[in-house]
């Protein structure tokens, strides 16, 4: 009986029906899977309530459109046509970030098709990887870091805070000189990564050193076009 309160109005004779309990079985497993996902993402890393509500429900999303259009050939084709209009805008989105948004939904699309076992499987294989890398990546530690400095004209930058950044840093470039002042100014942007980001003060000590005592602004690293 309760079966045939959930039958479309287009079923026929040749087409299955999705049991409720299977359908709800299939649900609960998306959300669950969606809500590791989501804890994943923010044991490491500071993302929005909002994004991590997409993580916890995508999964379920994409589980219920593929149940739906299960056998259906020409559904499953207008189906991904409508994935395929998804587009990423966030200015701060990152690779990272855009790879949970598949994982979330490849996992959905895994359990609408009934294999909940590789659903899970693959799921804290993924959440795994995610969790080793995140611990691998140097801005999780605090230690990615943009560096600008201003220094006056008649010092030749090329070269000049080497010797410093050698000392502090494990990797260092120099990715920006901008004009400023009417040119009495110069203004340099680094990317590095410090060996130990308990002596950034240090690094700004000698920094000053060297740039007469003018602006110098570290903060946390500006994501490149690249990372996208």
């Amino acid at each position: 009986m309760l079966d045939d309160l959930f039958k479309g109005i287009f079923d026929s004779a040749s087409a299955s029906v999705i049991p409720v309990e299977k359908f709800l079985l299939c649900v609960a497993v998306s959300l669950a899977i969606g809500g590791l996902i989501a804890l994943t993402a923010k044991s490491k890393s500071r993302l929005s309530f909002s994004f991590l509500t997409t993580l916890l429900a995508l999964p379920a999303l994409s589980c219920v459109v593929i149940m739906m259009v299960n056998g259906n050939i020409g559904a499953g084709v207008a189906t991904a046509g409508a994935f395929s209009l998804i587009r990423f805008r966030s200015a701060s989105g990152s690779a990272r970030e855009i790879a949970l948004i598949f994982l979330s939904m490849v996992a959905g699309l895994i359990a609408g098709m009934g294999y909940l076992a590789y659903a899970v499987l693959f799921t804290l294989v993924l959440c795994l990887i995610f969790l080793v890398t995140f611990g691998l990546d140097p801005a999780a530690k605090g230690r990615n870091k943009t560096l600008r400095i201003t220094v006056p004209e008649d010092l030749d930058y090329s070269g000049a805070f080497d010797g410093i950044l050698n000392i502090y840093c494990k990797q260092w470039k120099l990715n920006q000189v901008k004009t400023t002042n009417m040119g009495a100014l110069f203004k340099l942007r680094y990317d590095l990564v410090l060996r130990d980001a308990a002596r950034e003060k240090e690094l700004i000590d000698q920094l000053r050193t060297r740039n007469g005592n003018l602006e110098i602004m570290l903060s946390q690293a500006e994501m490149a076009e690249s990372d996208l």
